[in-house]
């Protein structure tokens, strides 16, 4: 699962190269802000949310997985999880997790097969 946790779905819609800075990120339950950063590297996809007044001053990383679908028109990324589940994730420091094994796992583990979620895509 770790792989796929870096990856894109093959139906999500994201073209290689596409800059996604700027895209608003929309949650099952509504929008958590913008994105910041991201990455398109093969097994490390990444998108680094600037969630603005929703969690004040705060930056999360949504592995690529998350995304459910990119809609290149509304510039809008959609993702499969809620607010809440968002906002419960590791916390997220750009300057020590961006490359950080250790936090990646724990993100595995929380988005991914040993986390709350249990592997499935919700």
């Amino acid at each position: 699962m770790t792989e796929h946790t870096w990856s894109y779905r093959s139906t999500a819609g994201h073209l290689a190269g596409t800059d996604l800075t700027g895209y608003k990120v929309e949650a099952t339950d509504g929008g958590i802000g913008k994105v910041d950063k991201h990455s398109d590297e093969v097994d490390d996809s990444y998108l680094v949310v600037d969630t603005g007044v929703w969690i004040f001053g705060k930056e999360v990383l949504l592995p690529a997985s998350t995304v459910t679908r990119i809609d290149p028109e509304e510039r809008t990324i959609f993702v499969d999880r809620t607010k809440d589940q968002i906002k419960d994730a590791p916390e997220f420091h750009r300057d020590t997790h961006l490359d950080d094994k250790v936090y990646r796992e724990q993100l595995v583990t929380y988005y991914g097969l040993g986390g709350p979620f249990g592997g499935r895509l919700v």
